[in-house]
Formats: structure tokens, C-alpha cells, sequence
């Protein structure tokens, strides 16, 4: 049945209700010739008449009294319906599923659920460590986590951290064994922990850059890595030289746990952003949560 006779339907309901078509006009926001001209229509389409009109009284007819019968319940069901969306925005629910890399989860949306969920109690927030560049539309997610450099123009990006710098770093054991690099040429002679991931198809490059010069260095190693604590651990465990973001190493470079290298060309580079497609369509718990993920500076 197209859209239009379902608000034919709902006009009778309201006229067969208040036994009024001026009350019902009213209540509807429509005139009163508007109202009959849309129960005659709705009557000449049925084939039968649901109004018993007078010059004092409207009352439903045997036919109108059994539809109204039908259509009551439903229209009843549909307006408990939009009750409960209305209490769902007042009162935030559902499931918000966002895919995010390692780094990102642990560093970012981790601290920022600490926060958000003990106020929330309905809201489920389902996070999936990818470091593909995932279609978040054709994968059912809500948002995913990118670098700033890394979401696309017609998305919705909300910044959600400060900027990011990459570390080049050993341990003291594997520099008492090798020279320390003094430029990015010489990492060619060193053991390389390298990281592999879907997203750039064959071993991540490591990025250097100083004074406007860049260098994509891919060196040799024997480990190979997508996780960010292999990485790290097989580090300190002096197995090579990693390249790893800085504010996850820098509580070992503290400690004298590693030992940093190259520093002046590790520049700093735009960080993460939540990103999903349209204001329009995410629900109130993604909004919220992407308010919380907002990063404010310090």
C-alpha cells in the first residue's frame, strides 16, 4: 500500500476516535475540508464506507468499526515504537563497533572507555585491532581510527590525538655488539625488526626525514612482525633496532631499558583520527563517545 493511504488510515483512525471532524481537523493541524475530501478518497478506494456522517454525528460504520479494530493496535505499536527511539536519544543504547589499529586502541579509545562507559550503562562499545584500511560502511562498523594523512574526503574526522612521532631504538646490549647508526644509510648493516602489514602489502617503511630531505629506509632483519608488543619485546630482548611510535617506547628510553638513535629525523606527523561517514546517520551513543574521543590539545 503506498505511503499516502497509511495517512489516510490514520485520519480515519482520529476522526472515528473523536466522532468529530472539526475536533479531528484540529487535532490532525489539517482543515476539515482536507479531512473529507481524504476520508472520501480512502472510502472510494476501499469500495465500502467507514463513517456514518450526520449533521450531528460521525460514527464508524460496521465496515469502519472493523478496521478501526485493525489498525488501532498497529498504530498504537508504532507510536510505543517511536516513544522508545525518543528514550534511546534522551537515554543513549546499542552497540558502537569501531575498528582501530593496536597503537590506537591501547593508547587512545582505552583510556577515553575508562572514562565513557561507567556513565553509559546501556552502551556496548565493540572494538576490533585491524590494521587493514577497512571499508567501515561495507564491514559494519560504526568508525574506525586512522591516521590524519589516511581518511578519506568524504568522511567525518574528529581529531582524538595529539601529534605522533616515530622512535628508532635498541637495546643497550645489542649497541655494546653494533655501532649505533649515526644516519638512516647505515640501518643496511643493522638487524631490522621489521612489522608487515595489510595495508601497505609488503614490510612497513621506515620514514625518516630531516631539514626537508626524506628517506624511506626498508631494512634487513631477521623478525618480522604485526604486533606492536613482539616488536618492542624482542627490542629489549636485543634481537635488532625497532621502529616504533615514540610514546610507547619513551617509558623504556627513561629507564635506560633502550637506547633511542636518529632522533633529528624522526620528525613529528599528524595523529589519529576517528572517522565514519555522515553526521546525519550516526547514532547518539557514536556521538557521544566521538565527544569524549575529541582531542581538546593540553
Amino acid at each position: 500500500m503506498p505511503n499516502e493511504n497509511f495517512n489516510d488510515l490514520a485520519a480515519f483512525a482520529v476522526v472515528a476516535q473523536e466522532r468529530s471532524f472539526t475536533r479531528a481537523a484540529a487535532k490532525l493541524g489539517i482543515s476539515q475540508s482536507t479531512l473529507s475530501l481524504t476520508i472520501r478518497a480512502l472510502e472510494e478506494r476501499l469500495g465500502f464506507r467507514l463513517l456514518a456522517r450526520t449533521t450531528r454525528s460521525v460514527a464508524p460504520t460496521d465496515a469502519g468499526q472493523r478496521l478501526l479494530q485493525i489498525v488501532m493496535p498497529n498504530f498504537a505499536e508504532i507510536e510505543a515504537e517511536i516513544t522508545a527511539l525518543s528514550a534511546i536519544r534522551e537515554k543513549p543504547a546499542g552497540t558502537v563497533r569501531i575498528t582501530a589499529g593496536e597503537h590506537a586502541a591501547v593508547s587512545v579509545l582505552q583510556p577515553a572507555l575508562k572514562r565513557f562507559l561507567p556513565d553509559y550503562p546501556d552502551i556496548q562499545v565493540e572494538i576490533i585491532v585491524d590494521y587493514a584500511l577497512t571499508d567501515i560502511v561495507a564491514e559494519g562498523f560504526d568508525a574506525g581510527v586512522r591516521m590524519g594523512e589516511q581518511v578519506a574526503k568524504d568522511m567525518v574526522a574528529v581529531r582524538i590525538g595529539p601529534e605522533l612521532r616515530m622512535a628508532v631504538v635498541a637495546s643497550p646490549a645489542y649497541f655494546e655488539r653494533f655501532p649505533p647508526p649515526s644516519t638512516p644509510q647505515e640501518l643496511a648493516a643493522h638487524n631490522c625488526i621489521n612489522s608487515r602489514l595489510p595495508t601497505y602489502g609488503g614490510l612497513f617503511p621506515w620514514g625518516l626525514e630531516r631539514d626537508g630531505r626524506e628517506v624511506k629506509v626498508r631494512g634487513e632483519g631477521q623478525l618480522i612482525f604485526n604486533s606492536l608488543s613482539l616488536r618492542l619485546n624482542s627490542a629489549l630482548d636485543g634481537l635488532g633496532i625497532a621502529y616504533m611510535l615514540e610514546d610507547y617506547v619513551m617509558p623504556y628510553i627513561e629507564d635506560g631499558r633502550l637506547v633511542r638513535v636518529l632522533e633529528d629525523w624522526c620528525p613529528s606527523f599528524p595523529g589519529y583520527h576517528l572517522y565514519y561517514p555522515s553526521r546525519r546517520h550516526s547514532s547518539p551513543a557514536l556521538a557521544l563517545l566521538a565527544d569524549v574521543l575529541r582531542y581538546r590539545g593540553r
